[in-house]
């Protein structure tokens, strides 16, 4: 499954992928800066599916970029889902692009935030996200490093935030309220939805989750 882990443009998707998000999600690395660079990787394992995700977390001159491929079954169909999360110095989600073929199909979606926090998907309006900080990916473990990150709590402090939550397999994008205690160095009391979803999670230094109960456990990290 490594060797699926590709570049999602090809030459016959230009008419379903956006000129904006094949330039972010295959043009960046053309960009950066050699050396001197902080960037840190891991590998996740899906539990309930067959499913890896690679991502990785680097810092740019004006904030953060989280990157990543997950390869996964879904409805017993291969499918590959590409993403780039653009954060200011603060955390806060300035944009997000995401594209892939899931059961055969390829799709793009690219949301801009403003300085208003206010988003926008493919360039239309979406006032259900209106003042979220965060994204949240719902195909992926990789975004709770987001608020994580940015709300930097002590041991015992808990916070309340509001993300926009692109729900999987819709792509449907709406609010989701997440509340996140820090119970130790590295652990965190998760809670979405208003209690519908409550689990512990494990990070590493970075803030990376690393063991997501029954859903997602980290299998090599740099």
């Amino acid at each position: 499954m490594i060797a699926l882990l590709i570049s999602c443009a090809s030459t016959d998707s230009s008419r379903l992928l956006s000129p904006n998000v094949t330039a972010k999600l295959c043009g960046l690395k053309q960009n950066r800066k050699k050396g001197g660079i902080m960037s840190n990787s891991i590998i996740w394992r899906m539990l309930e599916d067959q499913g890896l995700e690679f991502a990785n977390l680097g810092v740019r001159e004006d904030g953060w970029e989280l990157s990543g491929t997950a390869v996964l079954m879904h409805e017993g169909s291969p499918s590959k889902i590409e993403y780039l999360v653009i954060c200011d110095s603060s955390w806060s989600t300035r944009s997000v692009s995401v594209c892939g073929m899931i059961g055969g199909e390829r799709f793009a979606i690219d949301l801009e935030v403003d300085s208003d926090q206010e988003w926008r998907r493919n360039g239309v309006a979406q006032p259900a996200v209106s003042g979220c900080l965060d994204v949240d990916l719902g195909f992926s473990p990789s975004t709770n490093i987001l608020p994580i990150r940015r709300l930097a709590l002590d041991v015992g402090e808990e916070s309340e935030v509001r993300v926009a939550w692109l729900q999987f397999p819709s792509f449907e994008l709406k609010e989701l309220t997440q509340i996140y205690r820090r119970e130790g160095d590295k652990i965190y009391r998760y809670e979405s939805g208003g209690g519908a979803f409550i689990s512990t999670l494990a990070v590493n230094n970075v803030g990376f989750v690393i063991d997501y109960p029954g859903l997602w456990r980290a299998e090599s990290t740099t």
